[in-house]
């Protein structure tokens, strides 16, 4: 779901808050699609539901679907790293593996005072978000919560860097920001967006991450779908 609601601002909202916006190929091939072209001086990318920004990858999706959606979701990100305008994530409630890499690709994140962080990745046989992780928290703390799966809430996310503001309104504040970066001169917004990302490397740590897990969602993930449907009977 887009919309416009400022002057030089595009808006994306994840919507499907039945779901917990868990992500399935029509939600992220929409979102690809709304960053084709952008005629915007910043984005806000925002969601429908206060529970989660983003609760990862729906896992009800169909076997011959999953990695098609990986596939998209790193296309998504990189899309949202390479965008010339400023980015700013507007989050609340839970954000889960696909929902975090989401955030980390971002320019700025403001987060809502119940938010709650996890990268869920090695439990489902994946590698997730540790192309992005350690440009914002440090090698350490990344390893920590890749590597624990612990859940963060807003108060830590905002002391080791993985979010910029705690708004009791996320989503006010984040257009706030957005507004604002859209009355800067956009040849330096850009210039500074590019030699940021430059010198982080994160494209090439993403599409390295891309390519491991094209592998492992069509093998791991599976399998530990199955072994649920196992216990559940």
């Amino acid at each position: 779901m887009t919309d416009r609601p400022a002057e030089g601002v595009l808006r994306l909202r994840l919507n499907r808050p039945d779901r917990l916006n868990a992500i399935n190929a029509p939600l992220v091939g929409a979102l690809i699609s709304a960053l084709d072209n952008v005629e915007a001086r910043s984005v806000v990318l925002d969601s429908s539901s206060s529970q989660a920004f983003c609760s990862g990858v729906d896992l009800d999706i169909e076997d011959v679907e999953r990695a098609k959606v990986s596939d998209l979701l790193y296309e998504l990100y990189e899309k949202i790293v390479k965008l010339p305008v400023p980015v700013v994530a507007a989050i609340n409630g839970h954000v889960v593996g696909a929902g975090v890499q989401l955030v980390v690709a971002a320019d700025l994140r403001v987060a809502g005072p119940e938010t709650k962080m996890r990268v869920a990745g090695p439990g489902h046989g994946l590698a997730v978000a540790g192309w992005g992780l350690p440009s914002l928290i440090g090698r350490g703390r990344a390893l920590d919560l890749c590597l624990t799966m612990r859940a963060v809430g807003a108060e830590e996310a905002l002391g080791i860097g993985l979010v910029d503001r705690i708004e009791r309104e996320p989503s006010s504040a984040a257009l706030d920001l957005a507004l604002a970066f859209a009355q800067l001169d956009q040849e330096a917004v850009s210039r500074v967006k590019s030699l940021v990302t430059g010198s982080s490397g994160l494209l090439r740590a993403l599409r390295e991450e891309r390519d491991g897990n094209r592998r492992a969602w069509s093998g791991s993930v599976a399998q530990l779908i199955s072994r649920r449907g196992e216990e559940t009977r």
